[in-house]
């Protein structure tokens, strides 16, 4: 729901004075409070793939190394030190000085259990492509490790980095059973070596973060500098947008354009749109899984892409920094081919190739997305206007993937954000490998993505990925839509900066 323009001036003006008086509402009590409307219910980073996870496990805990989001270099983090010994396997000279956050040492059990846990496909991590290339991790010492890949794999410091997240020793062992008998690793007490500690969780409403005094104090990541970080669930952008114009938040973001530019009306609040690695897609049911198979026929799928107006929708909706894209991956990744079939706006098409496959008088079908509904139903619109009606199923984030997962979905609107991994397996590599997430199941796509994920030839890698994304676009599995760009409001007593990888450093925030 949108504000009126009219109650949103007014709002403004009549705000000027609370948030002059609120200014310092989170800096007086040195906690900032942040927003979104996705819920958290699990906060483990391998156990809950939403990107507010993402965040909290860059905030709660670390990997053995660390990216230099400037300049893209890797540098230690709970590692000092690494060599290659051949092409299949990593070694690690560990810190010696690093303790958790219940008071534990870190040392190569850790590393040892964590990685041969994650990388057991049998313990259910959720977005297990990121280890999947793991064969196991071996102890060589008190504060040394090795870890065995099961094949060449380029990328392996770009997921290092960004997706694994050690844990202590056990740290799974003891956690409850669910209705079916198995662990829930899911509940597992969250302890990491970051540089906040998670102190309080109420499941679906807020996360509370501490800051780890005892943090070691040559990290990249720098010394954390603000108190408390509280995440807060506020499912209505109208209320989140008020309690940062009053001072009950300090930071929010997924702010809808025409809000955010009426927002930097305000003295007090700063806003951006800034990139991020985040893809916005329509998936098809390829095989017909859902019962609805409309979409089992290429020609369909081709009308639906040449039916939705793509640029209009970046344009007046997403925000300057976003980018239509052609290939089924972000434009800044290693590997995504940019040079593919692509499907113009054409809604004349888009009746042709329906008249053809049989749909002259169009179809219903249901159509399931999770986030920025205005964006969802601009594409709704597009496709009415060639004949075919959609039926919006709007849901949470965990329920829609469960319902993707399961082939129910005719058409799924979702979005990924590759756990801001610079490389295109972090993305094509989880679609169309046969996993779960693979609705297409093209024999021929996964034979080019095996060869480009373990080749060390860059420029293997980056023809076979080409041959891959050329197969993707030709049989229209994807309609690849956009780059994200969000827009960020926070105070301006906060010292904030975006990064274009999605991922807002609070450990570097700091109150001015």
């Amino acid at each position: 729901m949108k504000l009126p323009k009219s109650m949103f001036a007014l709002g403004v003006a009549a705000l000027s004075l609370a948030i002059t008086q609120n200014a310092e509402a989170g800096k007086s009590d040195d906690t900032l409070n942040w927003a979104s409307s996705r819920e958290v219910a699990v906060v483990d980073p391998y156990y809950n793939n939403t990107r507010m996870l993402v965040i909290m496990g860059q905030m709660g805990w670390d990997g053995l190394v660390f990216r230099d989001i400037e300049s893209g270099e890797f540098k230690p983090l709970l590692a000092k030190s690494w060599k290659w010994n051949g092409d299949k396997a990593i070694e690690f000279e560990l810190r010696d000085d690093v303790k958790f956050h219940d008071g534990t040492d870190f040392d190569a059990d850790d590393v040892v259990y964590t990685l041969n846990h994650v990388s057991n496909q049998d313990n259910g991590v959720l977005t297990y492509r990121n280890v999947s290339w793991i064969e196991n991790a071996e102890k060589l010492g008190p504060h040394s490790v090795r870890i065995n890949l099961k094949k060449p794999f380029p990328p392996a410091f770009a997921y290092l980095a960004n997706a694994v997240n050690m844990m202590p020793s056990g740290h799974y062992d003891n956690v409850p059973k669910k209705a079916d008998g198995k662990p829930d690793y899911a509940a597992a007490k969250p302890i990491g070596t970051g540089p906040y500690k998670v102190s309080d969780i109420k499941a679906g409403e807020y996360v509370l973060m501490e800051k780890n005094d005892a943090y070691f104090a040559d990290s990249p990541k720098g010394s954390p500098q603000i108190g408390k970080i509280r995440f807060r669930t506020i499912k209505e952008m109208n209320t989140a947008i008020a309690e940062l114009l009053t001072g009950g938040l300090d930071w929010i973001w997924d702010v809808p354009k025409e809000q955010a530019e009426r927002m930097g009306e305000s003295p007090a609040i700063t806003v951006e749109n800034a990139k991020t690695f985040r893809v916005s897609y329509l998936a098809f049911d390829v095989l017909g899984q859902s019962g609805q198979e409309f979409f089992k026929d290429k020609r369909v799928r081709q009308a639906v892409s040449h039916a939705i107006n793509r640029e209009a929708i970046t344009k007046n909706l997403v925000g300057p920094a976003s980018v239509v894209i052609p290939s089924a991956c972000h434009p800044d990744q290693f590997g995504c081919a940019q040079d593919v079939p692509t499907y113009s706006y054409d809604p004349e098409k888009a009746k042709a190739l329906l008249k053809e496959a049989g749909f002259e008088n169009g179809f219903e079908f249901d159509l399931y997305a999770y986030r920025e509904r205005e964006f969802t139903e601009a594409v709704i619109g597009d496709l009415a206007n060639v004949g075919i009606k959609a039926k919006l199923n709007f849901m949470q984030y965990r329920a829609l993937r469960d319902v993707v997962r399961k082939g129910n979905t005719p058409i799924n609107h979702m979005t990924w954000g590759s756990y801001s991994i610079p490389d295109v397996s972090a993305i094509v590599s989880n679609f169309f490998k046969h996993g779960p997430d693979d609705l297409a199941k093209d024999d021929k796509v996964k034979e080019y993505l095996d060869v480009a994920d373990n080749s060390i030839d860059p420029a293997e890698r980056t023809e076979m990925y080409k041959k891959a994304f050329t197969r993707i676009a030709e049989e229209t599995y994807w309609v690849p839509m956009f780059t994200y760009a969000k827009y960020y409001a926070w105070s301006k007593d906060l010292d904030f900066s975006p990064t274009p990888d999605e991922i807002p450093r609070f450990y570097t925030t700091k109150w001015k």
